[in-house]
């Protein structure tokens, strides 16, 4: 079906545009630089290893870098308000307010009803990806995690080192539980959409010593997870085929770095403010009943 002229030239705007310069969809580009710039201390660290998953908390004021020590990998990424894991990471409310595919300045937002930037990306060593040939593009909020349901439903294999399975593992010491992991962020993950609106991934484009690293805005739980399929080179479900010319894609899995920093000089950090969830006092329209005697 041929598109009408009207509508393969019309200009498509964004559906979400900021409404002011001081919109909480605008980072302070002077504020983010500078934290990124400042001196920094390095208070905890972990190496993840491959098909596993850990969880770590980033005190509101600090920043977290994730890193590719050994080569692309791809991570599945979860957030939670320490405090009140109700409040989690909303990953299709954050692909409406930002892009499909964040970087420097983008923010990771939290559900309803409170709604806030729970962190700012202050540095994306693979910033300049841009659109590859095929429209690919980097740090995917198109897809989400693979899970050993789908995998059954696929396969009919079972298999226990899914991200949602490594995820649940990680938070269990936190007190929460299969049912708190929610969609991610693909870091470092390469993925678009074909001629069809059809979901595809792509090999994952980082290197040793490549990073992504983001500033906390609110006391925040995170959990992480090697992703089974590695750098995605030899991605499919289940555990692969037999073949002289086939990779395991076992052997494409590298681990991932975490990082935590406090700022060592916290004047960098005099007009910043905690983010506030929108003051609606509305009751969705719903009327209380009043008692009458």
């Amino acid at each position: 079906m041929a598109i009408p002229e009207s509508r393969a030239t019309r200009n498509r705007a964004p559906a979400y545009l900021a409404s002011s310069p001081t919109s909480p969809l605008n980072s302070n580009l002077t504020l983010y630089s500078a934290i990124a710039a400042a001196p920094k201390s390095l208070v905890y660290s972990h190496i993840l290893p491959i098909r596993s998953g850990h969880a770590w908390t980033v005190p509101a004021g600090s920043t977290c870098r994730i890193t590719t020590p050994e080569g692309p990998q791809v991570g599945d990424l979860n957030l939670w308000n320490l405090h009140n894991p109700r409040e989690r990471f909303w990953a299709s409310r954050t692909r409406q307010l930002h892009r499909s595919h964040v970087t420097t300045l983008d923010r990771l937002w939290s559900c309803l009803p409170y709604l806030r930037p729970m962190v700012t990306i202050i540095e994306d060593s693979l910033g300049d990806y841009g659109v590859d040939e095929v429209g690919g593009r980097c740090h995917d909020l198109l897809g989400t995690r693979c899970d050993p349901y789908v995998n059954k439903m696929l396969t009919g294999d079972d298999f226990d080192y899914h991200c949602h399975s490594n995820l649940t593992r990680a938070i269990l010491p936190y007190g929460l539980n299969e049912s708190d992991v929610h969609d991610v962020l693909n870091v470092f993950q390469v993925t678009g959409l074909n001629k069809d609106g059809q979901y595809f991934m792509e090999t994952s484009p980082a290197k040793p010593g490549d990073y992504f690293e983001f500033f906390a805005e609110i006391d925040i739980l995170c959990a992480l997870s090697t992703c089974p399929g590695g750098d995605l080179s030899a991605w499919e479900w289940g555990e692969g085929k037999e073949g002289v010319d086939v990779v395991d894609m076992v052997d494409c899995c590298r681990p991932l770095g975490i990082e935590v920093y406090q700022l060592t000089n916290t004047k960098v950090l005099d007009s910043w403010n905690p983010p506030m969830s929108p003051t609606y006092h509305g009751m969705h329209g719903l009327k209380l009943p009043t008692f009458q005697r």
